[in-house]
């Protein structure tokens, strides 16, 4: 009997040896713009509840500096980053330039990156996540005229173009494809040089309110993004002037989605963060399996008004938080 257990107790602790083990999680390390901005927010939703959904697949770390205008401290944390040695990294890179080093870096240590929302200028990531601006631009272009239309406005006067940053190749393409569309829908309409804000709302609401006093024959505004359009929509509101300016912008966060509501902004231009942040961790797993992923990945962009906001999913791209886990 001793024998039998004896060789029992062997042959248990062989299987235990000879058990594969188990994979730990990989390590995937999320770097955003900023983490002042509801924007940037909705991005570690998405990507910490895809490491919810897959605990014993990936845990997420997430980091970024306070301000999208903090460009040297997102390279220093992401050259801290690039230090632990994660088994991969999902960037927001606010400069398509600064931070080519350091991916490069990563790369070379076999440290697989893709990039989301803004394009830098190296072929070494794994792939890029982001809407086509470009087009978004054209989008407010074309809901702008067309909330002229509706209230029977003449297409003639001006418009305001308030950008976040110079130089910050998103907003470029933003800009580009507002001033494209502008042209081609409404020709006789001039728009403004764009006036910059340095991601500031206080500067922002200064220059709304400038532009406004200093051309009274402004009838409509695009900001391109949430500081920019918080600010914009703060001063149309204060100015009592939703009746008279068709404010457009980009981006959702609870201000303009109030301005939206009140009707101080006519429209939104919405981004999926949310996919963004989902998405980009999905693609860096699978490009540490060794898959070759897609250069480009169109995340989409949409248009919401107060007449479509309560449609499903422009909620949820409205408030993305709501989706946390």
């Amino acid at each position: 009997m001793k024998k039998l257990a004896l060789a029992l107790l062997c042959a248990t602790s062989l299987a235990v040896l000879s058990a594969p083990a188990v994979a730990a999680p990989k390590q995937v390390a999320v770097v955003i713009k900023a983490t002042n901005s509801e924007f940037w927010q909705f991005v570690l939703v998405g990507a910490r509840n895809y490491a919810k959904e897959h605990p014993d697949v990936v845990t997420v770390t997430t980091d970024g500096p306070p301000n999208e205008a903090d460009i040297d401290q997102q390279v220093s944390i992401l050259e801290n980053v690039i230090s632990r040695h994660p088994d991969g990294i999902v960037l927001a890179s606010t400069s398509s330039d600064a931070t080519v080093p350091a991916i490069e870096k990563a790369v070379g240590e076999g440290i697989p990156v893709v990039t989301i929302d803004n394009k830098v200028k190296t072929d070494k990531v794994a792939s890029f996540l982001a809407t086509n601006n470009t087009l978004g631009g054209k989008l407010a272009a074309q809901e702008l005229v067309n909330q002229m239309k509706a209230a029977g406005r003449p297409l003639k006067g001006k418009i305001a173009l308030i950008s976040a940053m110079a130089a910050v190749q998103v907003l470029v393409d933003r800009d580009a494809g507002f001033v494209a569309g502008m042209k081609e829908y409404a020709p006789d309409i001039t728009v403004i040089p764009a006036r910059y804000t340095n991601n500031d709302v206080f500067e922002a609401v200064n220059v709304s309110h400038d532009l406004m006093m200093s051309n009274p024959d402004i009838v409509g505004i695009f900001a391109d993004n949430n500081t920019t359009g918080d600010g914009a929509a703060r001063v149309v509101t204060e100015s009592g002037k939703q009746d008279s300016i068709i404010a457009v912008a980009f981006d959702s966060d609870p201000q303009e989605v109030e301005g939206l509501k009140s009707g101080a902004l006519k429209a939104l231009v919405l981004q999926d963060p949310y996919g963004m942040g989902y998405m980009g961790v999905d693609g860096v797993l699978k490009a540490i399996a060794g898959e070759k992923l897609p250069a480009y990945v169109d995340t989409g962009a949409n248009v919401v008004t107060k007449a479509n906001m309560d449609q499903e999913r422009m909620k949820q791209l409205l408030n993305p938080a709501a989706r946390a886990k």
